[in-house]
């Protein structure tokens, strides 16, 4: 991956050249920031451009050998760690090395924007959650004493570095610190407070805001090839996300469907409307599981920018212009008495409807449920 091809991001690429054209590369880095930013892109950048052997001020050639290899994940001095756990095929002992060839293709399904959930998805592993283990960094460690193959520096990319098992943490301590020479650790993290101390403080730390709004829509415009102004609603609700943003644009019609279903829905439960109930359950019971999940959840997003209203916070909310309409006039119905049993009732039939529960009895009785939470006094 080139600099050329992450989405935004400008003044982090210039710094990262920076340090390359000044010789002051730190050994350990730590990319921190939300989701969807491009901290990943950016690790997979820095690391081409570090070992290109035909790079430019700007970025790296993306034609020497090096370049190529380090494109396809397959350079032999370029190596990743990324959390993992057991599977159909990797039944004890997970390490990354086992999901080598996994990883090269769910890198290459999102362009390098990965997500811990989509690549648990991508794995297959159900509820189960991943981890970094001691079995990755003996592994490190293994590597790290050979010679470099090929390239100027040894690269370890380590995603998601709050998942790193303590054990782990503190075989890595003493190579983070004084690690050999020409050796590249490049952390990522979403969540540092999750983060031993002791390894955060041997990192030289990049924070890595949001993506820009008018980034995403640029960047959506030439991808789909329509008109930036097309583009609009899909990065605003993206909130600097580039994964959410193209699946926003590419869903665009069945959000707009969702937001229709629960604008109707909410003013069906107001005003006590039993036929009109009726007639919703048994439309909304038709339209497939994993739709109605993402309707639920799309409630659960509306019921955060309606408390977002009530204090004000506005700036915050991320809604199209008729989504922020409805918003606030919906908003002082959301307060300190219902919120929490609103939430937990849209989480609770998500639940219920993973485990194959009856949808129609299922939005029913949530129905009947939300009619006396939006009756309750603030």
């Amino acid at each position: 991956m080139k600099f050329s091809d992450i989405i935004g991001q400008e003044e982090v690429k210039k710094q990262l050249i920076q340090s390359v054209s000044d010789g002051r590369v730190s050994h350990t880095q730590l990319f921190w920031g939300p989701s969807g930013a491009g901290k990943f892109a950016l690790a997979l950048a820095y690391a081409q451009y570090v070992n290109c052997t035909a790079k430019t001020i700007n970025d790296s050639c993306g034609k020497c050998p090096s370049c190529v290899k380090a494109s396809k994940l397959t350079h032999p001095d370029i190596h990743f760690i990324y959390p993992t756990t057991t599977t159909k095929q990797i039944k004890k002992d997970p390490e990354s090395g086992l999901f080598a060839d996994d990883w090269r293709k769910y890198i290459a399904s999102c362009n390098g924007y990965p997500n811990l959930n989509n690549w648990y998805d991508f794995l297959g592993v159900e509820n189960k959650q991943g981890l970094i283990y001691a079995r990755d960094a003996s592994d490190i460690a293994r590597k790290l004493s050979l010679k470099a193959y090929e390239g100027q520096y040894r690269i370890i990319i380590l995603w998601m570095a709050e998942k790193l098992h303590n054990t782990a943490a503190n075989k890595l301590l003493k190579l983070l610190e004084e690690p050999p020479d020409n050796t590249l650790f490049i952390l990522i993290s979403e969540d540092t407070e999750q983060i031993l101390n002791t390894i955060k403080s041997r990192a030289y730390q990049i924070k890595i805001n949001r993506i820009g709004l008018e980034d995403i829509k640029n960047r959506l415009a030439a991808l789909y090839n329509v008109r930036p102004a097309e583009t609009t609603d899909a990065a605003i609700m993206a909130n600097g996300s580039w994964p959410e943003a193209i699946r926003l644009f590419e869903n665009a019609d069945e959000e707009k469907d969702h937001f229709v279903n629960f604008q109707h829905w909410m003013r069906l439960c107001y005003s006590t409307n039993i036929a009109g109930l009726t007639d919703f359950v048994s439309s909304i019971s038709t339209i497939g599981r994993e739709r109605q999940k993402q309707f639920l959840n799309f409630a659960l997003h509306h019921y955060r920018n309606s408390l977002l209203y009530n204090y004000n916070l506005q700036d915050l909310i991320r809604l199209p212009a008729d989504e922020a309409a409805f918003n606030s006039k919906f908003a002082p119905f959301i307060h300190h008495a219902n919120l929490l049993q609103l939430t937990q009732l849209m989480e609770e039939g998500i639940r219920q409807i993973e485990r194959n529960a009856n949808a129609q009895i299922l939005f029913m009785d949530m129905s009947f449920d939300i009619v006396k939470l939006l009756r309750q006094k603030a």
